[in-house]
């Protein structure tokens, strides 16, 4: 199919849609446009009181920007925006998926499925979210010893109970799409006492999604206890099993989680949700020991890496990144941001990966991991071990 027949056949499901009311949203990615600091657009109905508009949300990498327009001026700047600035596009509606998607030097493919929203969303233009964790209707809390009888917040936990919201709001912005009929899978790997396991089930059974989550923690008293909460809380799709990430089998995963799990363990855990096809993944890594031994600093900065902090700081900016640099190169497109304020932990940092389901640029991904690893002299990192992935530049294999 032609470029041009591609996108006008798209163009009239769009149009179809938002004449019949079977628009749900639409979703902008792959972004090729000259603004770096910007990652996709999300697209969705609201009523204002002028009318009916289209909400387009411009999401940066700090900061998102809401426009509104009326449904010619939308569908004839989503006519500007795809193809020429973001490669692929997804409409959703109640009746089927759209996907539309342009690849250099090959024509457009355009493909449609099974719808995964049953109904139109609401129009209102405050956007309903899923609820913070409310300390007083929580039980489990208490069980945790984050709150005290009647809600309140125990002393020494209110950087707790803020870090368990603050995940509940970045993982409900994330999650995946699924089919109507679907459940949910999450895995917590390295969970240890379920504060955000719970949080996780909580938040999403208040909202009505369905789902499993799994924790999984090395220490048997641990999981002991959380699955005790668990029954006690009635909460009949949470499960907390014994073990240690290296070793989890996992199988079909949406949504794999790993937060501050030690060194290598990210790796692990990363690689795991990998091959069990996960949509999303979030970590946050811990303890970066693995790559300090190998670091060859870059000429212009032995002078500043001989200071051991400093040496340090930058070998967690290079497992990192090239930890990002990984996901990308196996079809994810990666976040890497301040998780929660410092003051709570020093180990702050996130890496939020959303599966991209294609191969585009992979060898531009490839090339740009190799030559992160070859500036700093790097010959063997875990995750790349884990993937299959040779380090070595051309000249070094040669």
């Amino acid at each position: 199919m032609s470029q041009n027949s591609a996108k006008e056949k798209w163009l009239a499901r769009l149009t179809e849609t938002l004449g019949d009311g079977s628009f749900v949203k639409l979703t902008l990615s792959m972004y090729r446009g000259g603004d770096t600091a910007l990652k996709n657009v999300m697209v969705r109905p609201v009523e204002l009181q002028d009318g009916p508009r289209l909400s387009f949300v411009y999401r940066y990498a700090r900061r998102d920007v809401t426009k509104n327009f009326e449904r010619g001026e939308a569908v004839e700047l989503l006519n500007d925006l795809v193809g020429p600035q973001f490669m692929r596009a997804h409409l959703f509606s109640t009746q089927w998926l759209s996907e539309i998607e342009f690849r250099e030097g090959r024509p457009a493919r355009l493909t449609e499925g099974k719808a995964v929203h049953a109904e139109p969303p609401s129009k209102s233009h405050d956007k309903e979210r899923i609820r913070s964790i409310i300390a007083e209707k929580s039980p489990w809390l208490q069980a945790l010893d984050v709150t005290l009888a009647g809600g309140k917040i125990a002393r020494g936990m209110e950087a707790k109970f803020r870090q368990i919201n603050k995940f509940v709001e970045l993982l409900t912005s994330l999650l995946p799409e699924t089919a109507a009929d679907a459940a949910l899978s999450i895995v917590d790997m390295g969970c240890g006492k379920g504060y955000l396991t719970f949080a996780a089930y909580d938040s999403l059974q208040r909202a009505g999604k369905r789902c499993n989550v799994r924790g999984i923690e090395a220490r048997p008293e641990l999981v002991e206890l959380c699955n005790r909460i668990a029954r006690e809380s009635h909460f009949d799709h949470l499960h907390f099993e014994p073990g240690d990430i290296a070793d989890m089998a996992l199988d079909h995963v949406d949504v794999l989680i790993a937060l501050h799990a030690c060194d290598t363990a990210t790796d692990d855990a990363i690689a795991k949700g990998i091959a069990a096809g996960a949509k999303l993944i979030l970590v946050s890594p811990c303890c970066h020991k693995e790559l300090r031994p190998q670091l060859v600093p870059p000429p212009p900065l032995a002078a500043a890496l001989r200071h051991g902090i400093v040496l340090e700081r930058h070998a967690e900016f290079v497992t990192d990144a090239l930890r990002a640099a990984l996901l990308e190169w196996a079809g994810y497109e990666t976040k890497v941001f301040e998780f929660i304020a410092t003051e709570h932990t020093g180990k702050n940092l996130m890496i939020a990966a959303t599966k991209r389901n294609d191969g585009a640029r992979r060898e531009i991904h490839a090339e740009q991991v190799r030559e992160l690893a070859h500036l700093y002299g790097i010959r063997n990192q875990r995750l790349a071990g884990q993937l299959g992935f040779n380090l070595a530049t051309e000249e070094q294999s040669a």
